[in-house]
């Protein structure tokens, strides 16, 4: 009964997943849904019944499969078994060699080419979005300061001891490499500790290893590779203190706080999953309540600590609000765009304090939402943000499907699989070649 649920749930899920994506890749709206809404619903079922019987004959093979092994097989599986971590780093490190040499130094992108003009002190848009506390310190928080470093000090590592910046970047690559494989291991160990069977952390391994989304993943520089290593183990370490029945121990306060600090080090919302993370580990581990709050206290007023006095201290700026805003200007550019005919000229300029009403409706991007944050008004007071909350507040009141639309079609790429809208960030090199870094 239990696996049947879980097949029609999953079927469920993919089977929505993928109206709604056809519909926003053709449309950029639910409109192609509804025009066509019989061929769509009778599309879906037979997708939802195709998925539902190719689920249950997986998970009865699975459950059925006993096929003999020869004694070569059966030694794999024993050294699979005994040391998960050793055997399964070692073979993510071989499948991963092929895409450190095909790409080295590593897959460089736009943010962390820019993370590098801060570190080296060189004017870039990230200075000039904020501003600056000090227009002698060039970095900022925009991207976390710490991993910024980090980069950076490999770049500058690597032009000191062997005078090439490729060589620096390559041994960051090195490093972010190895934090996602020994993490990526340490899930299987774990997935050992709570009795999931050797041939179904097999598969995870082989997953791992053969997908090339995670060779690709370890040789971006991007913030989210180790902020996605800390989050698989902050979710473990919360997992098994939430099936922690006795006090918890000293040990695994430690490791909370340590990864909760690391989390939003390595990224600016990280503190958000610590924040909503903890009421619910107080209110299911009744044993463990005063220490939870403990924890919950010690690491928000380090967060404090870093944001408000380490930071300033060095003339660090932080983040712009815009980062965080994402979500509601696109849906405010949207509305601009569909009911202009129905903002008001108050409503207008509340807009135009912060977003720039005049070029909003031409710069809205339906699936990427740099454009409208581009034209955010650094100089804008609380007051102004104060005002054009209300004027948001309003028009999703008007057209609140406006607001679903532009939120689904910003995001529905992470949940429709053929969403391939590539970026080549082929102008990027030249920005760094030309300040003497020469990637």
């Amino acid at each position: 009964m239990r696996k049947k649920v879980i097949t029609i749930i999953l079927s469920l899920i993919y089977t929505i997943f993928m109206a709604v994506g056809t519909s926003f890749i053709k449309s950029n709206s639910f409109k192609y849904l509804k025009d066509n809404l019989i061929i769509m619903i009778i599309l879906s079922l037979l997708l939802f019944l195709i998925l539902y019987f190719i689920l249950n004959k997986l998970f009865d093979y699975l459950d059925d499969y006993k096929k003999k092994k020869d004694k070569t097989e059966n030694r794999i599986l024993n050294l699979f078994d005994k040391h998960p971590i050793i055997f399964s780093s070692i073979v993510m490190f071989i499948c991963y060699l092929i895409y450190m040499i095909a790409f080295y130094p590593i897959i460089m992108s736009k943010d962390p080419s820019f993370q590098l003009l801060q570190y080296f002190h060189i004017d870039n848009k990230y200075s000039y979005y904020s501003v600056l506390l000090d227009k002698n310190v060039i970095i900022t928080n925009h991207h976390p300061v710490v991993h910024t470093l980090l980069l950076g000090t490999c770049v500058k590592l690597g032009m000191v001891l062997f005078n090439s910046s490729n060589i620096g970047l390559f041994i960051y690559s090195i490093i972010q490499t190895s934090i996602l494989i020994i993490t990526l291991s340490y899930t299987i160990k774990f997935m050992k500790e709570i009795n999931v069977s050797t041939k179904y952390r097999f598969i995870c391994l082989l997953i791992y290893a053969l997908v090339p989304v995670f060779p690709f993943y370890a040789m971006s520089p991007v913030k989210d590779v180790i902020f996605g290593c800390l989050i698989i183990l902050y979710i473990i370490i919360v997992y098994k203190c939430i099936k922690l029945e006795e006090k918890i121990s000293i040990k695994n306060i430690i490791k909370i706080i340590i990864l909760s600090i690391l989390m939003f080090l390595f990224r600016n919302n990280g503190i958000h999953v610590f924040i909503l993370t903890f009421p619910f580990l107080i209110l299911i581990n009744k044993n463990n309540r005063k220490r939870f709050l403990i924890i919950f206290l010690v690491v928000v007023s380090l967060f404090v600590t870093y944001s408000k006095v380490i930071l300033p201290y060095f003339k660090i700026t932080p983040s712009s609000v815009r980062e965080e805003l994402s979500i509601p200007f696109q849906q405010t550019a949207r509305y601009v765009m569909e009911h202009e005919n129905e903002v008001t000229n108050d409503e207008k300029k509340a807009i135009d304090k912060i977003l720039g009403y005049d070029t909003l409706k031409d710069r809205y991007k339906e699936e990427i939402s740099d454009p409208v944050k581009n034209g955010f008004n650094k100089y804008s007071t609380k007051e102004d943000l104060k005002n054009y909350f209300v004027v948001w507040f309003e028009m999703l009141k008007k057209h609140p499907l406006t607001y679903v639309e532009a939120t689904i079609n910003n995001t529905y790429g992470y949940f429709y699989p053929f969403s391939t809208k590539w970026y080549i960030y082929y102008k990027y090199t030249p920005i760094i070649k030309e300040h003497g870094i020469d990637y």
